[in-house]
């Protein structure tokens, strides 16, 4: 008989692909799950749920923000048999101001974490603050790209978290016993200023990049200037607020607890990234809506 998969969703995504990386490293057998991926997933298609959860024994959980389907999709998790989840959530939602005008979506947010520790399972939450990789993949690669961060983040830090650790953290929970009834909050070891993350960025791509502090009307008529929508710049400003307000400076021990040891520093995580050195546009990616921060 085949070993039973470890169902992962969100597979594409920054988190969720090395999830399945590490997995099948070890031989584990996986199902990765996406609109666009090997297995077709789809939050808002029911109808693609019981395919996923076919004869899965364990699961990585990246919910759709905004949207309360996480209570729906546990019960038929439970119905196939599922006995352990990990829920991807992240360390914004337990402050009702940390992104501007995100309430509903922190309240789908934690009503995700309720149903998960409501749902019977053997269950852990991955609160993951900032990524390193925005900087490489994430909303900011392509300033990163163009050289030049401007942001309207004043001198506010982040502990800028490798998203390797929280891979490491995820697969952890997943395969080996004593994380059941965890909540981790990730972080990295230490807060990083902006002009410190594009000094570290500048010597990990051997290119010059600077980081400019814009205030919020600047940089939302610099994006509006190059035809971003009005909304979709303000909400590029609220995500750039909660670093000028050092919401995610503080240090979480996450990582420690749940590895044994410390997490990985800025500059290990993007360590070897290599923006391209074409550049087509420096506007951010579109901002993902959640009141955790980008990852």
């Amino acid at each position: 008989m085949n070993p039973q998969p470890i169902l992962v969703t969100g597979a594409t995504g920054k988190s969720g692909r090395r999830v399945v990386a590490r997995l099948r490293a070890r031989g584990i057998p996986v199902r990765a799950a996406s609109r666009t991926g090997e297995h077709p997933f789809d939050w808002t298609d029911s109808g693609t749920w019981d395919a996923a959860l076919d004869g899965v024994r364990a699961l990585y959980l990246v919910q759709l923000n905004g949207s309360r389907l996480v209570r729906p999709f546990l019960d038929s998790a439970v119905r196939h048999g599922v006995r352990r989840i990990v829920l991807a959530s992240g360390r914004g939602l337990d402050d009702p101001d940390y992104i501007q005008g995100s309430g509903d979506i922190r309240d789908a947010a934690l009503d995700s974490e309720a149903a998960v520790r409501d749902s019977g399972l053997e269950w852990t939450i991955s609160r993951p603050g900032w990524f390193a990789q925005t900087f490489t993949e994430g909303i900011y690669a392509d300033a990163v790209r163009a050289g030049e961060l401007r942001l309207p983040a004043g001198d506010g830090a982040a502990s800028f978290l490798d998203a390797d650790d929280v891979a490491a953290v995820v697969v952890t929970a997943l395969t080996e016993d004593g994380h059941t009834g965890q909540t981790y909050e990730l972080s990295g070891p230490s807060a990083v200023t902006l002009t410190e993350a594009a000094a570290i960025l500048s010597e990990a791509t051997g290119r010059t990049i600077r980081y400019m502090p814009l205030s919020r009307r600047e940089y939302v008529a610099e994006l509006v200037k190059q035809d971003v929508p009005a909304t979709d710049a303000e909400a590029f400003a609220n995500v750039a607020e909660s670093l000028r307000l050092g919401k995610d400076a503080h240090v979480s021990d996450g990582v420690q607890r749940a590895l044994g040891r410390p997490p990985r520093t800025f500059a290990e995580a993007i360590q070897g990234a290599q923006p391209p050195h074409s550049v087509t546009t420096a506007l951010p990616s579109t901002p993902r809506a959640s009141t955790a921060p980008p990852a």
